[in-house]
């Protein structure tokens, strides 16, 4: 089963929230927080997800302990940030 996630390189620009408000809202911090992993394979989420300036939206499989995130500049495919 797979989930949405959002890291911390989101800078809270709104973007997903534009356009996919069913599945992300404002967190408490001015961030995107997932509010919904329903419906994962809508045209909306998948804007949402590749509009994201800073690719801080992954869809991720829950199963798996973590994920990579594709070797960001950060941790180069040595991938920590999917903790589930």
């Amino acid at each position: 089963m797979k989930k949405i996630i959002v890291n911390e390189n989101c800078i809270g620009c709104g973007a997903c929230i534009a356009i996919d408000d069913n599945h992300f809202d404002f967190n408490e911090d001015g961030f995107s927080n997932v509010i919904s992993n329903e419906n994962l394979d809508t045209d909306e989420l998948k804007n949402a997800i590749s509009s994201c300036p800073v690719n801080a939206i992954k869809l991720v499989d829950e199963n798996n302990e973590t994920q990579s995130c594709d070797g960001c500049t950060e941790c180069k495919g040595e991938c920590t940030h999917y903790e589930n």
